[in-house]
């Protein structure tokens, strides 16, 4: 009998060939929770120009929120404080080092206004949009998946709400929620409700429409046949699917919000001086004060509107091309070339 001694070969099945290290880079990496981020994916797309408003709007942004967050520990003064140590302030008074920005014409610091009038403005904005989103997201889901009666009814009121010039649809919410009388909170909320009732129908109108496009998908007829509850198709399936426009949405409505808010401060419709410092309301007071050459108690509290609403303008036209795939894709093109 002949022995063969011939060795069997040897097979490592644990070494890559060339064909598995090819198919192995060529599979997508799975992207970490931070970098699904609406903001933080925008901005690793972001190439030249276009970064540079993304991060200088969030540069802006990110200031205000942290002085509004931090206020008092910032401003020397509470917003309705006219004395220090048993020494009024005086009215009018230009910059000192008790006061550094000046003092307005009630006697209250300026720059403790301008601080505490951030931290107003942040609650405000928040309140609005987080009203907005609830009541728009439900309003819109429901009306672009169930259709019929339901759906043409609401269209035609968001329609209507909508045509309304939004900061007079404002003043006319703000006076009936607050009655003329609003300190701190019942103000915020107020002024918050009244934004609200101007926000709804643009919300409304972007779930809509992405929740009609959803409803066709054959995932969402598939769990239809294979009988998965309403509620569970709505929440689970189709509102998931119908949110990718929404950070857009929220940073465009956060700037107009500030508008809002300072346009009614300014009309008188805002919230009292002594229950809270409001930019809009201290430039309505400063007004007189331009004629005769006052320029600190004005231009302070312009400016702060003016950056704040730069930053998140920055931040949502940002948001708002990068999204876009045409002009991400031209943007590209211009950087490779």
């Amino acid at each position: 009998m002949t022995i063969d001694n011939t060795p069997e070969p040897v097979i490592h099945r644990d070494l890559p060939t060339p064909k598995t290290e090819a198919l192995a880079a060529q599979a997508p990496r799975k992207r970490r929770w931070s970098e699904r981020l609406p903001v933080v994916s925008q901005l690793r797309q972001s190439v030249g120009l276009q970064r540079g408003m993304l991060v200088a709007g969030l540069v802006i942004t990110g200031v205000f929120v942290l002085v509004a967050i931090l206020a008092p520990f910032i401003a020397p003064y509470s917003w309705a404080q006219q004395s220090a140590n048993g020494v009024k302030f005086g009215t009018q008074q230009p910059p000192s080092a008790t006061n550094i920005l000046g003092t307005t014409v009630s006697g209250f610091d300026v720059f403790s206004r301008v601080i505490w009038g951030s931290q107003t403005a942040l609650l405000v904005i928040l309140a609005a949009i987080a009203c907005s989103i609830f009541i728009g997201i439900a309003l819109g889901l429901v009306s672009g998946y169930f259709g019929g009666w339901l759906d043409r009814t609401l269209v035609v009121i968001a329609d209507a709400i909508y045509a309304f010039p939004s900061l007079l649809l404002a003043i006319v919410m703000s006076i009936v929620i607050s009655r003329g009388q609003s300190n701190l909170w019942s103000g915020i909320m107020a002024t918050a409700l009244s934004i609200t009732v101007v926000f709804v129908p643009q919300y409304f109108r972007v779930i809509r429409a992405e929740v009609v496009r959803v409803r066709a998908e054959p995932f969402v007829e598939s769990a239809k046949v294979i009988g998965v509850p309403t509620g569970r198709i709505l929440t689970r399936h189709v509102l998931r699917n119908s949110t990718r426009s929404l950070p857009v949405v929220i940073t465009l409505n956060a700037s107009e919000a500030l508008l809002t808010l300072a346009g009614l401060g300014f009309l008188g419709f805002g919230i009292e001086a002594t229950s809270a410092a409001e930019w809009g309301y201290d430039l309505n007071r400063a007004i007189a004060d331009v004629t005769s050459g006052i320029w600190w108690t004005s231009i302070f509290p312009g400016l702060a509107i003016v950056l704040v609403v730069l930053g998140i303008t920055l931040v949502g036209e940002s948001l708002n091309d990068l999204s876009d795939p045409r002009l991400r894709t031209r943007r590209r093109a211009g950087g490779a070339a």
